[in-house]
């Protein structure tokens, strides 16, 4: 692309809300950060279906005040986004976003995490006219999903694209262009100067939470008025490298297809959709230089789920479905390499050998799949399937995380990542996809690993780093693994119902004894939110999703979401269109489009947007990044200070005492024993109120023998881990001088107190008041000889102080040697003392220096 042109996202005109509500009528007063525009919407609330009207023209703020002057509202609720409608049995409710909080920053872009929200209804019901008594039971089960906890949005970044994605550039304009026939826009700046655009791009609606509650406004009102969530964790930290401040960010996007609870949603569905698919992106920021690394998690792509009728801790699994044709499976990898290109690698950590076949099954259908569909690509663009039984892998005194950080090294060198600055870019070519059984505890200690061996490749290229290389216990790592436990942790509540069960330390062996109470009440936990609340939960999803519509027609009347026997024909709608015979053969599971683009993503190199706008100004305001992250207008706390938050976190992670200040060397440091994730511990995004924490995938996964072995087994040791149970000891809590700063305070030896009481005594003789004065009441101080009033003046002769004319002589010589001075240093001495002399004439010197050198002649 040339560099003369420049392509910005557009910054949403819409950032706060004010709602005013009368008996007939709802207006929404849309405006941006500064109140200096402002949209009106106006809603009829008398109309038995949704009625939204849109002010096509954007008003002033004299306007809106004479607006709301000239009519008596009985209520306005202040807000910062409208999230959309939704219709059950009766009528629509708006729902409201009114706190937020500021939670990560990418580059100039603010993602904010929705706080609290509001449910309204629009639809004033008659008076004569008794609500539906199911109404109130739809909307407990909507409002289950809850919407103040991990859901984030952001008004000018894209959260739902890769960061790959949203700096590419745009190759299509329009949300009907058909990037296989259409010619792409070739962008040539033949004018010299810099061209900027403008555009509103396409968000990957997969990942939008509510793009079902924007339908009913979606051709109606302005974009801006569209405010898109994603679901899942955003947490950003920091690094002080010396004083510089590096970000690392990790943002996890929720699918929206096949989403749902552990035991309910296993496998995939017929569109090639995997259950608990999550997309994880690691970005790391130094000023304008921006690097990231993105990698998948999800279920097994095969038709298998696992009986949950009988109270097992771990149910039965089963190949529901014959799949000899990899037809679902081909779907899926091929949608991989649409949007991340080639190679896709498949880390499956699911067990291989058995005594009882549980796992191993799961295993099987995946490596014969990809040999399958292997047979039809060329040999570079072949999926590459890594099997590691993680569980084998780790017991006794193996070592996992060894083994699980080569296996990075060579992902990460197939793949690349990406990296932008001004003068270099490099993409990310392919994907690495980590699933287990659950796809919660293994495979986030998998992910950790691969991203710790690609942050020690971003600081790499960054410039922070010698090699591609990154110890344990390090701040760095120790910020980075704190970031996957509370990823990890996140993720499992929203799909297990507890969290984690087996951490990184798990693995690592550092606190296998102190995590042992803390696995069997997650244990616990997780199997009473599997048992008796997923149920409910998925009910829940499925209704806010809109894959379940409630209606009052006749044929629907007896039957609602929570009397279906199964939700089978919800998540797979299209099963009829499935079984017809399609005019394209299996063998070309991948289109000739995508295969044609390999190893580049199809998505990357053919972007689409929705509008594109050519800027005059850079200080236009719908791409005024700096106005819009810094408010000059706003009074803030340095506590809200999203930077003073992340600079604060980061000082959390260093040790109290320390004499290396590298962000990047080992550190011993002690264990906290307390809770991991206090943020954690309340209610699941997606919980009913009788869920709490997250995953147990592994539990049980073991045979009799294998977990006995685990559980037997001390952990072992390490010259760079300090292990939670440790006993707390007077050494521990007060660490000698050595430890901290390389000596060890000792009391001395008499030849050195001697030493020093000669040395004491000289500094008192050559004293010319003969030494201070003995306070009343003060200790008798140490005195040999009297005053140097009663004996003269001193000096010195052949190795010997004599005062005066007097007799008397302080023989040191045996005591303390007195130094000579050799020529060459006496030569050195005098050269410096006329460097001053030397600047001012051999040498011209910048006025600057001369001013300073003056003032102190």
């Amino acid at each position: 692309m040339d560099q003369g042109v420049a392509f910005q996202p557009l910054i949403s005109s819409i950032q706060k809300v004010a709602l005013f509500e009368t008996k007939a009528k709802l207006y929404l007063i849309g405006s941006n950060s500064k109140e200096t525009r402002f949209r009106v919407l106006e809603i009829d609330r008398r109309a038995p279906d949704l009625t939204i009207y849109e002010n096509p023209n954007e008003l002033e703020k004299s306007d809106i005040r004479k607006f709301v002057q000239s009519r008596s509202f009985t209520r306005s609720i202040s807000a910062y986004g409208v999230l959309g409608f939704v219709k059950f049995l009766e009528g629509h409710y708006l729902i409201l976003v009114t706190k937020r909080t500021r939670c990560a920053f990418i580059g100039k872009h603010i993602i904010y995490t929705i706080k609290d929200t509001a449910m309204i209804r629009v639809n004033e019901a008659a008076s004569n006219k008794q609500m539906h008594p199911l109404e109130q039971r739809y909307v407990k089960m909507f409002t289950n999903v809850d919407l103040n906890s991990n859901f984030y949005f952001s008004y000018s970044y894209d959260l739902t694209h890769s960061l790959q994605y949203n700096l590419a550039s745009p190759k299509f304009v329009g949300s009907r262009c058909n990037i296989v026939k259409d010619e792409p826009l070739v962008w040539q700046n033949r004018s010299g100067e810099k061209t900027t655009y403008a555009f509103r791009g396409v968000s990957r609606e997969r990942y939008v939470w509510n793009a079902f509650l924007l339908k009913p406004m979606g051709s109606v009102v302005h974009k801006d008025w569209m405010l898109e969530i994603i679901h899942g964790f955003i947490s950003q930290s920091s690094i002080s490298i010396f004083g510089r401040q590096v970000y690392v960010c990790l943002i996890a996007r929720r699918s929206t297809r096949f989403a749902g609870t552990r035991f309910l949603k296993r496998g995939a569905n017929f569109q090639g959709d995997v259950a608990n698919e999550v997309e994880t992106e690691q970005i790391v920021l130094d000023g304008g230089r921006m690097c990231s690394f993105t990698q998948l998690r999800g279920s097994v792509p095969s038709h298998w789920s696992q009986d949950v009728s009988k109270m097992v801790p771990k149910p039965q699994i089963a190949i529901d479905l014959s799949d000899p044709y990899g037809e679902t499976a081909g779907k899926h990898y091929q949608r991989l390499m649409f949007h991340y290109g080639a190679p896709v690698i498949l880390l499956n950590l699911v067990k291989t050998r058995e005594k009882r076949r549980h796992e191993c099954l799961l295993s099987e259908e995946m490596q014969s799949t990809v040999d399958y569909l292997n047979q039809f690509l060329p040999p570079q663009f072949r999926i590459r399937h890594i099997a590691f039984d993680m569980a084998r892998k780790n017991r006794g005194k193996g070592n996992a995380m060894e083994k699980l950080a080569k296996i990075a090294e060579t992902v990460i060198l197939q793949t690349g990542m990406f990296y932008q600055d001004d003068e270099r870019k490099q993409k990310q070519t392919g994907i690495v996809r980590v699933n287990c059984v659950d796809c919660l505890d293994r495979t986030n200690t998998a992910q950790f690993a691969i991203g710790k061996c690609m942050l020690a490749h971003q600081l790499y290229d960054l410039g922070f780093l010698k090699e591609r290389r990154l110890e344990f216990e390090s701040d760095c790592i120790t910020m980075l693994e704190n970031l996957y436990e509370d990823h990890g942790d996140t993720l499992a509540l929203q799909y297990g119902g507890s969290q984690l069960v087996h951490r990184i330390k798990t693995y690592r062996k550092t606190a296998v004894w102190a995590s042992q109470g803390n696995d069997i009440m997650q244990t616990l936990s997780r199997y009473y939110s599997n048992t008796f609340s997923d149920t409910e939960k998925q009910h829940s999803i499925n209704l806010f999703l809109g894959y379940y519509i409630p209606s009052k027609a006749e044929v629907n009347k007896t039957l609602h979401i929570w009397d279906l026997e199964t939700d089978f024909y919800i998540h797979n709608s299209r099963f009829d269109d499935i079984r017809k015979i399609s005019s394209i053969p299996l063998t070309q599971w991948v289109s000739p489009f995508v295969m044609k683009c390999l190893p580049a993503a199809v998505s990357d190199e053919n972007r689409v947007v929705k509008e594109l706008i050519k800027i005059h100004s850079n200080d236009a305001e719908i791409i005024d990044y700096y106005s819009n992250f810094h408010y000059d207008y706003k009074l803030t706390s340095f506590e809200e200070h999203i930077d003073y938050q992340l600079s604060h976190l980061s000082r959390n992670l260093v040790p109290a005492f320390r004499s290396n200040f590298s962000p990047f060397e080992p550190i011993r440091r002690q264990e906290k024993t307390g809770l991991k994730n206090p943020s954690l511990t309340g209610q699941s995004s997606t919980s009913s109120a009788n869920s709490s924490s997250s995953e147990r995938s592994d539990a049980y996964s073991e045979t009799d023998e294998e977990d006995k072995s685990n559980r037997n087994t001390a952990p072992s040791s390490s010259n760079n881990s300090s292990r939670a149970e440790d006993p707390v000891t007077l050494s521990s809590m007060f660490p000698m001088t050595n430890d901290i700063y390389g000596f060890e305070i000792k009391m001395p030896n008499k030849a050195d107190m001697l030493k020093y009481e000669k040395y004491a005594e000289m500094n008192r003789m050559c004293s010319v008041s003969g030494g201070l004065e003995r306070s009343v009441g003060a200790p008798q101080q140490y005195k040999r000889y009297g005053p140097i009033a009663d004996r003269g003046v001193l000096s010195m002769q052949n190795n010997e102080i004599v005062a005066g004319s007097s007799a008397s002589k302080m023989d040191i010589k045996n005591d303390v040697e007195i130094p000579t001075v050799s020529e060459a240093s006496r030569a050195i001495y005098e050269k410096y003392c006329r460097l001053k002399d030397t600047i001012m004439t051999d040498y011209e010197c910048d006025p600057v220096i001369l001013k300073y050198v003056n003032m102190f002649a």
